[in-house]
């Protein structure tokens, strides 16, 4: 793997382009090219899969991501960044690069848009979006089927999290309806400019069959034994079952004890609340 950008690279294209990272955007730029090796690596591409980047910004990953794919597909919001890449990857890799970059809002890239259908995720993701970024990909794109994205660490403890865990929650269970995650690694600030005050973390991904539940009525249920934390089922989801007494029997109907709480239950067990309501959800009336 050869021409990756380094920090004075990095800085200099910056300059040339008059980018200066915004914390709006969640911009922090990799200038390691042993860390974009690692990613690259870790993401276990095969040759056919089709790539979708959200967030390439200068074009760190990209260029590792380029030689170890058949189409990379990067998303990027910054119209200036979106439309210096292709010159960047030309310059480092030659005109033939199988690159589509599309200037577009990842929370709103539908499947119409990319062709060939991307397989994989590998992203580099802006911390503030990252969660409804994956889930929004998970959502329209069926025919992802891995990847790996690097976000702040304490959200990919969030995201791997299993049942039972302090930190298991709404992205837990919500990512879990998609994908089984692990983690892949911890990555330190010094890799970026500028030097974010957290660590980074690795989620390796790899997608399943999601439970025999209509998915919106699973994630009502999931939002609402959430909301309230440390309120047993049987009170966190009296709003969605129309009362606690509701809520009681549905719970007892789908075989969960109304005394539990949702950090207890795997997505699995939210989808049986979910189908085990007598109605779907009253939240919205």
């Amino acid at each position: 793997m050869t021409g990756l950008l380094g920090p004075a690279e990095i800085r200099e294209l910056a300059a040339r382009l008059g980018v200066a990272p915004t914390k709006r955007l969640g911009q922090n730029f990799v200038h390691d090219p042993n860390t974009v090796r690692r990613i690259v690596a870790a993401a276990a591409l095969d040759p056919d899969d089709v790539v979708v980047e959200v967030g390439p910004g200068l074009g760190s990953l990209t260029l590792g991501l380029l030689p170890a794919a058949r189409h990379v597909h990067a998303v990027e919001i910054d119209p200036v960044l979106a439309g210096a890449l292709p010159s960047t990857v030309g310059a480092h890799t030659g005109p033939h690069a199988q690159l589509t970059v599309h200037h577009a809002d990842a929370l709103r890239v539908t499947a119409a848009e990319l062709d060939p259908a991307p397989t994989a995720l590998v992203a580099n993701l802006p911390y503030n979006v990252a969660v409804p970024v994956v889930l929004h990909l998970l959502a329209e794109l069926p025919t992802l089927r891995h990847g790996l994205v690097m976000v702040q660490k304490e959200v990919a403890d969030r995201l791997v999290a299993g049942p039972g865990s302090k930190v298991y929650g709404v992205p837990s269970v919500k990512l879990a309806w998609y994908a089984t995650a692990r983690n892949a690694g911890r990555v330190p600030p010094s890799v970026f400019w500028p030097v974010p005050n957290v660590d980074s973390g690795l989620v390796a991904f790899t997608r399943r069959e999601p439970p025999a539940a209509p998915r919106e009525r699973v994630f009502a249920v999931i939002d609402a034994a959430f909301a309230q934390r440390r309120k047993t089922l049987r009170a966190a989801l009296a709003g969605w079952a129309g009362g606690a007494d509701r809520a009681a029997a549905t719970l007892e109907a789908a075989g969960v004890d109304p005394g539990a709480r949702g950090e207890s239950l795997t997505v699995e067990r939210f989808a049986a609340i979910a189908l085990a309501a007598p109605v779907p959800s009253r939240a919205a009336e």
